[in-house]
Order: structure tokens, then sequence, then C-alpha cells
């Protein structure tokens, strides 16, 4: 999440200048680019180019994910020019050995030698910090458990690294090394015709155009869709994803090919980059005040122990309790009183539910599925983990566009936070914010569901916390 390399593709073979820096250096017209998501990704983009009836080849632009990504697939094909952008999203002063930034930039900078294009590098690190570090924090204040990987996506890399791509670097398009595919061609992606969308409430009324889908790439287990589910319409419809057909494996033959080697021996990133290796609770209280609270059985309320605050912990994960050495497991969080509900083990009814209530959703489309603006009810499939099984599902839609989801069969780990995203067949079609969960099975085998029938995010107002049940 710290960094990311953008190497970027244009059409015009002639310029093959490599320049190193950024906002300083003369940028060559139509230049497309690849870039480097903070997991390592390389991603293309291409620029708009000459005056109308000049002949011209179509360029690129790119962002994020997929450590090896579009370079590899775009410069071997003609009509690109490629320009490689590192995008440095986290402040590693600011945290000592933490995130590489020096190491990977050297990184991609390298990727572009071996490509022979060009070299910049953009900082959003106060963007970074605004509008996804400090929403972290915010939310584990809260009690929940955030997925700041999506949020990076919608407001770091197809929004600020996006707008950057097209109206500085000029392109086209932008390519990401994301695992996830498209509804559109690439030739159609360069076929569109930009216009600026009008603002305000009824802007959807002044235009006519079929929304561009996102849909699940090839290889599923590396499908990336679920990190996309927030994605903005405008910038889905002018990004390529060079390996929403290929395996990883594939994408590594590419990188050998190329003489990427020293990519290929770098491991693939996982957790969350700003926190590293350190310990986790270290790591957050260092940004959040210490609340100190008790670890309390659900099932006969014994005081097991206490922790240093109940924002630390969330639900489904293992509570490492001072003199036990039973497995015992988060299940509920009280956050006025600051007490963390644990059960003895991981299967524990208390911790599956099959139902949940969501923020207003984020449609790909930009609209709700036909089905469920006729019938205020469908059928379809979610999950809240990248990789997890997806679980058959019925959404309800409410008049402020959140919507309730009813599981088929209760899901072990649900927690307010995380983001709910929903599929139908291989479409994604967006995703929301969980923010109020449904009665435990635990809760209802007790017939307990008036005294704690839910847990609902402390933001939420008066009656947050178990206890209190959700309003359908």
């Amino acid at each position: 999440m710290g960094e990311a390399l953008t190497v970027c593709i244009a059409a015009s073979r002639h310029v093959r200048r490599l320049e190193r820096g950024c906002e300083s250096l003369p940028r060559p017209r139509g230049h497309a680019g690849i870039s480097r998501g903070h997991q390592g990704h390389l991603q293309t983009a291409a620029p708009e180019g000459g005056p109308p009836g000049t002949a011209r080849s179509s360029e690129t632009a790119a962002l994020s994910a997929g450590w090896l990504g579009p370079p590899l697939r775009a410069c071997p094909s003609p009509g690109y020019q490629v320009t490689g952008v590192f995008m440095k999203n986290w402040d590693s002063r600011d945290e000592l050995g933490v995130c590489t930034a020096d190491r990977d930039c050297e990184d991609a900078y390298r990727v572009c030698r071996i490509l022979d294009i060009p070299f910049h590098q953009v900082s959003y690190v106060r963007e970074y910090w605004n509008d996804v570090f400090s929403d972290f924090l915010s939310e584990y204040e809260k009690g929940r458990t955030p997925n700041p990987d999506i949020v990076c996506n919608k407001h770091i890399k197809f929004s600020c690294f996006f707008h950057y791509a097209v109206d500085n670097l000029g392109a086209d398009a932008v390519a990401t090394g994301h695992y996830a595919r498209t509804s559109l061609e690439d030739e159609e992606v360069f076929q569109q015709k930009y216009i600026k969308r009008p603002e305000g409430l009824f802007r959807n009324r002044f235009e006519v155009r079929n929304a561009v889908k996102l849909l699940q790439a090839a290889d599923s287990f590396k499908d990336q869709t679920f990190f996309l589910s927030q994605v903005p319409q405008d910038a889905l419809r002018r990004t390529l994803f060079p390996l929403g057909g290929l395996t990883k494996d594939f994408v590594k033959k590419i990188a050998a090919e190329n003489r990427l080697q020293h990519v290929l021996q770098k491991k693939e990133s996982m957790g969350i980059c700003f926190v590293g290796k350190r310990n986790f609770e270290n790591f957050i209280l260092q940004y959040l005040q210490p609340r100190p609270g008790r670890f309390i059985s659900i099932e006969d309320n014994r005081v097991l122990g206490t922790h240093k605050g109940w924002f630390l912990y969330t639900l489904g994960q293992r509570a490492k309790i001072s003199g036990l050495r039973e497995r015992w497991y988060v299940v509920e969080k009280d956050g006025a009183k600051g007490d963390v509900f644990v059960a003895p083990h991981t299967d524990h009814p208390a911790l599956y539910r099959d139902l949940l209530r969501t923020s207003r959703v984020h449609w790909i489309t930009e609209e709700p599925p036909a089905a469920l603006v006729r019938d205020k009810m469908m059928e379809c499939h979610f999950r809240f983990r990248h990789q997890m099984a997806l679980v058959p599902c019925v959404l309800t839609l409410n008049q402020d566009g959140t919507v309730w989801v009813t599981a088929v069969k209760a899901v072990r780990a649900l927690a307010p936070g995380q983001f709910a995203v929903f599929y139908k067949g291989d479409e994604c079609l967006g995703s929301g914010k969980i923010l109020r969960l449904g009665p435990s099975a635990y809760v209802l085998q007790k017939g307990k569901s008036k005294s704690r029938v839910a847990i609902e995010g402390p933001s939420d107002g008066p009656g947050s916390g178990p206890g209190s049940g959700p309003t359908l």
C-alpha cells in the first residue's frame, strides 16, 4: 500500500527516451503508462493524440496491481509508447524500515531501463494519509475492521493517479496489473470519445451510454475484482487489464523472457504495507489511545482477562488472553464499556451470522441491477474477504441505497467495516461497507434475540453494541 510503479505505454515507437524524475521533466506527447502498485505491480496507460485529421497510434497510461503487470504485455505490442511512473503512497521516513520505497523505486527504474521506456515519479503521500490512512484509523477507533486496499484503489489509484495519467500525461487509457477484466475490448476503450460529465444531481439525464461491467479474471485464484469493487465508472471505462485473461505462471514466463529476473525474485507483499512486519497492536497504539477493557466469556459472563483496547480486535480473531492455554475467539464487542466477548472453539455458533446491513452500495454500473430495482430483492453471491468462497445470498434494497444481505447459510466472522462485495455470475456488481450485523447463531439458539441481537457500528447512534438489534 505504500508505493506503486506505473509504467506508461504510448503508441509512437519513435520516442525512446528514459527520464528520471517527475513534474520538472518534459513529457513526450501521446505516451502511455504502466504502473506498479504498492504490492509490486506493473500497469500501463495511453495519452491523447494530435489534432483532428492526423494519423496517430493508440496510447495508454497505467496504474495499480500485479507486480509484473502490463508493461510486459504492452511493450511488445505495436502502436504503444510506454512510460514508467513510480507512485509513492507512504513516506518511509515516518516509519523506518516499514516500506522499502527507495528499493522499490530502483526496481521500477531498472524495469524501465531494461524495456527502454521513460520513467517518472509521483507522490500521493498526503492524499494517501488523508483519504486512506486517516479513514483506516477512524474505522478502527469505531471498532470496525477496515479494508485499506479497497479504499486506496477508490481514492488514490483510480482517482488521483487516473486523473494524473489523463490530465497530465494526456493518456487515453490506463492499464493496470490487476487480475480482472471488463466488458470492453481494448480497441473499444480507445474508440470511446471522452466527454467530461456534467456535475450535479441530474448529470445522468444528459448522457446516453452503456455502462462498462467489471468481470472476474480468468485465473479465479488470482482474481482481484474484490479490491476493485469501489472503482468509479469513469475510470473503469478507460482502464485496460492486460492480465485479466492470463495466469500468474504465464505472466512470470513473460517476465523471464523480457529479462526481468530481478522482479521475479521479489516476494509478493501480503498484508498492510504501512504496518510491515511489526506487531499490529503496537503499530495501532502509536496512533490511537489505549482503552483498557475486559475479555468476557459469551457463555457465562466470566471475566477472563484484560486488553489494551477493544478496537484492536476483529470478530473471528483469536484472542490471546494472558494465563489461558485454551483458544478463545472474539465474537462480539461492546464499544460503550470497552468489553470484548469471546467464545471457546473456532467453530463456536457465536461466530456465525446470516444477516448484515451495508452502507449505501457503490454499484459499478452506477445504478442497482434492474431486477433489484424492480423486485426490491435479488439473488446473487457475496464475499467479504479476498479469495474466500462466494456465498449465495438474497439482497433487499432499502430506500436510502443500503441493502440487507441474507446469506443462504450462516457464515463465519462477519465484521463491521469490511466490504460486502456482490457478484452475479462472473460480474462484480459493486460493494457496500458492512455497518450492522444480525444475531449470531448462538443468540438464536439461546432465544436471547431481544437482549443481544446484533452488533451495530458505534457511529450508528444510540443503542449500538451487544444488546441492540437491526431494524428491519
